[in-house]
């Protein structure tokens, strides 16, 4: 049995190995921030599950795994949210058998819930243009905040963008005249977009209030504050429930919907998935395959409205013939 100096020598190394894998996962897959917050709330749980039956993580076996998945599952947290734990443990642990000479991954074989993955929310083409198209043109031109948040949501829509990389572009990131920026996405990867000619047109009307707004700052952002400093995610969140609340939509709106429209109509229009994965960013084609459940939803609900024989009445009798 470990004594008390033992057990603590050992968990202080069980959380230098968790801040050693963490800084691997941030130098070597260029996790955002968000991410690598979520694998350290993850690894800290087993953890502390662990150090509460008086083991280092380097001695858990699959028991204490087992043990860990159910305190989740009391929590009350979602399917997904549990997949993700046991996801973010076994990553650990095959790191630390190849770094730290781990001897087992008792996550192997460990299974989560099954998880039913929902299709996005998104936007119809006519939402969309009431959305965009609800402000009077010479409203936007004289008003510095509306005309950054037209091209801000403009931008979205036309070119698929994560909020994260529309508040993370650059000023020089845009090129109007070729119609097309350059977007840094998940991983710090990079890649060029078009920019249609709707959100160009926003986009260089508020070009012309960005100096001013500007002011005496020197940061590159594109979208900037009121205060003249980059705009954050939750500021581009609480503009478009502005612009949602006197569009008249009647539903809630978050920009990701912005992005899931953009690839539902992208879709419908071209049925060219492979280019569609190519401006979303997404590394795996699966991730992309999300909007055909989308487009295919479309189209039956299109079916069920317009076919002649698409609902069928019910038989004499109420029963139908085998």
């Amino acid at each position: 049995m470990m004594s008390d100096m033992d057990n603590k020598e050992a968990t202080t190394l069980s959380r230098q190995h968790v801040a050693a894998y963490l800084q691997h996962l941030a130098a070597e897959r260029r996790l955002s921030p968000n991410t690598l917050e979520s694998y350290q709330r993850d690894l800290l749980f087993l953890l502390q599950t662990t150090e509460e039956s008086g083991k280092a993580l380097a001695d858990a076996v699959a028991s204490d795994v087992r043990d860990a998945i159910v305190k989740l599952r009391k929590k009350s947290l979602s399917p997904a949210s549990v997949a993700r734990h046991i996801s973010s443990w076994r990553g650990f642990y095959s790191y630390a058998i190849q770094r730290f000479g781990y001897l087992n991954n008792p996550c192997v074989g460990q299974k989560g819930p099954k998880v039913k993955r929902a299709l996005p929310k998104t936007l119809s083409p006519d939402s969309c243009a009431q959305l965009l198209d609800g402000k009077k043109e010479q409203d936007i031109d004289s008003n510095v905040l509306l005309a950054r948040d037209h091209a801000m949501f403009e931008l979205l829509y036309s070119s698929g963008l994560r909020v994260s990389e529309l508040t993370g572009m650059d000023f020089i990131d845009i090129d109007l005249k070729a119609g097309e920026a350059r977007v840094t996405g998940k991983g710090s990867k990079t890649r060029l977009v078009p920019v249609g000619r709707q959100a160009c047109k926003a986009i260089k009307t508020w070009l012309s209030w960005r100096q001013a707004l500007l002011g005496g700052n020197d940061t590159p952002a594109l979208f900037l504050s009121r205060w003249g400093r980059r705009l954050s995610v939750r500021s581009v969140q609480m503009r478009l429930d502005h612009w949602v609340s006197q569009s008249g939509l009647g539903q809630s709106v978050h920009p990701h919907m912005l992005r899931h429209a953009f690839a539902s109509h992208m879709l419908q229009s071209s049925g060219d998935l492979r280019a569609v994965q190519e401006m979303l960013g997404h590394a795996n084609i699966t991730t992309t395959q999300i909007y055909t459940h989308l487009d295919w939803q479309h189209l039956a609900k299109v079916y069920d409205s317009a076919h002649p024989r698409a609902k069928r009445s019910k038989p004499v009798g109420g029963t139908e013939n085998t």
